[in-house]
């Protein structure tokens, strides 16, 4: 395996086109292409993640015992941050168990971003809330509500915890 980062280049007949036509293109037709690739960014990013859950359930990461995880890995194969490693390889899996959320990130329909914010509060159940909120909202509003409800989870937790404590007491026989 290398250890560098396989090296892409467009095709010389997409540059030649690209710098030939994208000058000359209306912003309507820079607009739509520009969308258009962003959705296909989207899809590729959700194949991609899919491989790295694979990869790490696989633990592919280990083969070559420099690697403590797969975000090691990712760190040192693919160049990514150890924090941002961490959170893809934690998103990649947090996908297979949100599957109306993986489809829409596999359709281009929602970012990485989006699916990063999402995924650390969805479940099961809130799938479907979530998923509109994403779908809908720009990627801050996706942020902020994580955080709001991330919020009123703890402070659920800890009025339940407060209520567990009042109710305890000791009971002397008599």
């Amino acid at each position: 395996m290398e250890d560098v980062i396989s090296t892409v280049t467009a095709s010389p007949a997409l540059e030649a086109y690209a710098m030939r036509v994208v000058p000359r293109q209306s912003l309507r037709d820079l607009e739509a292409q520009i969308t258009e690739f962003t959705g296909h960014l989207n899809a590729a990013t959700y194949y991609w993640l899919t491989l790295i859950a694979e990869f790490d359930r696989r633990e592919g990461w280990g083969g070559d015992m420099a690697t403590r995880s797969c975000a090691h890995w990712l760190n040192w194969k693919c160049g990514i941050d150890l924090g941002a490693a961490r959170e893809r390889v934690r998103v990649a899996h947090a996908l297979e168990s949100l599957p109306k959320i993986s489809a829409a990130m596999r359709d281009g329909r929602l970012s990485y971003s989006k699916v990063r914010a999402i995924s650390r509060v969805a479940t099961e159940a809130t799938e479907d809330y979530f998923l509109q909120i994403a779908i809908y909202g720009t990627a801050h509003h996706v942020e902020k509500l994580v955080r709001v409800f991330r919020r009123a989870k703890e402070a659920e937790e800890l009025s339940r915890e407060a209520q567990q404590q009042e109710r305890r007491g000791v009971m002397c026989p008599s």
